[in-house]
């Protein structure tokens, strides 16, 4: 629900206005992570998978699918926008990096990742979120405005952790 409203949000202030675009990328938002349901590694080609299956009994178009699947598969890490709707939805996802509550996501994604034996220790993760912030940047120009000097910070505290 986080990435749908940050979706919208960006949206807003990146003056996207067109319903169809609006529709397309709240469609993507909702189903960015619906292939956790059946897979951790490759969920974004999962989530594509549900979304082919689900949606055209909606009436969505292939044309539609195909706009909906290309923004659930950039925010893949690396991620990879190559369109405006794209990007939105990319920076969306990795918000929480330039917020308040980054320490409280991240922690939660650290006990994720230690559960499912991907890290072992709290050191090793700060030094997975130093080498993350510093490879990541946002597309938009919303999010650069509003979320990267608070990375940036974020960045430093990790850093100091370590």
């Amino acid at each position: 629900m986080d990435v749908l409203e940050q979706s919208q949000r960006i949206a807003h202030e990146e003056n996207i206005r067109d319903k169809e675009d609006l529709f397309l990328l709240k469609t993507a938002a909702l189903y960015h992570d619906s292939g956790f349901l059946h897979a951790y590694t490759g969920h974004e080609e999962a989530g594509c998978k549900i979304v082919r299956k689900e949606l055209p009994h909606f009436g969505i178009s292939t044309k539609q699918l195909d706009a909906i699947c290309g923004m659930i598969m950039a925010t893949k890490i690396p991620q990879s926008p190559k369109n405006k709707l794209e990007e939105i939805i990319c920076d969306a996802d990795l918000d929480y990096l330039g917020r308040p509550d980054f320490f409280k996501i991240g922690n939660t994604l650290f006990l994720e990742m230690k559960q499912r034996g991907m890290v072992n220790s709290e050191r090793e993760w700060n030094q997975i979120q130093v080498k993350f912030l510093k490879a990541h940047h946002y597309f938009t120009p919303a999010n650069i405005k509003s979320r990267e000097l608070l990375k940036l910070k974020h960045l430093a505290m990790v850093e100091q952790m370590l």
